[in-house]
């Protein structure tokens, strides 16, 4: 029973750093409160050693030869950009409204219409990588609501406001593990779309390369492609500009081979644009433990 009491109280104190920035500025218009939380994490990420640290070791990996300078500004810049993604995350109703903001193009996109008018499946990979809720959001507008696959959190309090902003984006919103690949497979043979981020590391994967060092890589959506038939997406979206707007590619489909060939595309085009802007990707995913 006091355990159970610590538990709860812990859970609700963890909470409050993050209801207090998303409280501090909430008469403001989106865009300047979405700045000032991607501000504030950026300074985080900066001067607080434990998140520098992790940061710093993931670039020294990649990228061994970057002066440490340039490296402390990546890590600034890259908090500054997942904390705005944070917010229109968190704050995905609003941000849906803001779809007209972005370029939308790729041979992927006219793939994905064929699926959805022909009552197709179809499975869009991408990555934590600018904003990923931008590519749902591209669809949703265009009349294919996409759902998606998450990773449950510990804390509840934030648990229940990160998932109410991703069903925003699109349902069903469904959990990892054995109950939601059952909904998933379910939800992909009766046609409808599904967007999975695979630069996650996932312990029974395959140890495929990613920038250049393996990294366990899940195979579960180019094995659910190839088991039925449907086109594998490669999406993106790309923070260009003042950061308010971004530029959602839908790359070509991934030719149909085998899950190994088919993910490590997906991999290398990744890898392609985390080369091209650092500063847009997570480097706080422990991408390489444990491969």
């Amino acid at each position: 029973m006091i355990v159970r009491l610590i538990n709860s109280l812990w859970h609700h104190i963890r909470y409050i750093p993050l209801l207090s920035a998303l409280s501090i500025s909430r008469g403001r218009a989106f865009d300047r409160r979405c700045r000032a939380l991607g501000a504030l994490v950026g300074l985080v990420v900066r001067y607080f050693p434990i998140a520098r640290r992790r940061v710093e070791r993931e670039l020294r990996r990649i990228y061994p030869d970057m002066p440490r300078d340039e490296r402390l500004q990546l890590c600034r810049n890259m908090g500054r950009n997942m904390g705005r993604t944070l917010f229109e995350i968190l704050h995905c109703t609003e941000f849906q409204t803001l779809h007209h903001r972005n370029i939308v193009s790729g041979p992927g996109l006219a793939a994905l219409e064929s699926a959805h008018e022909a009552g197709k499946g179809a499975i869009i990979v991408s990555g934590h990588f600018g904003q990923w809720e931008a590519i749902r959001s591209a669809l949703k507008a265009r009349g294919m609501e996409t759902g998606a696959v998450y990773r449950p959190q510990t804390n509840r309090h934030y648990e229940r406001r990160l998932l109410s902003g991703i069903e925003a984006g699109g349902k069903p919103i469904l959990a990892t593990g054995k109950i939601g690949t059952r909904a998933l497979v379910r939800h992909i043979r009766e046609g409808g779309f599904i967007a999975i981020l695979l630069d996650e590391k996932y312990p029974d994967g395959a140890r495929l390369p990613f920038l250049g060092h393996p990294a366990l890589t899940s195979l579960v959506a180019a094995q659910l492609a190839l088991k039925y038939d449907l086109p594998m997406v490669p999406a993106f979206g790309t923070r260009i500009g003042d950061g308010t707007k971004f530029n959602v590619e839908f790359d070509a489909v991934i030719p149909p081979s085998d899950s190994l060939t088919m993910t490590q595309a997906f991999n290398d085009n990744l890898s392609e644009r985390v080369h091209a802007d650092p500063d847009q990707w997570y480097w706080m995913l422990r991408r390489w433990k444990g491969a």
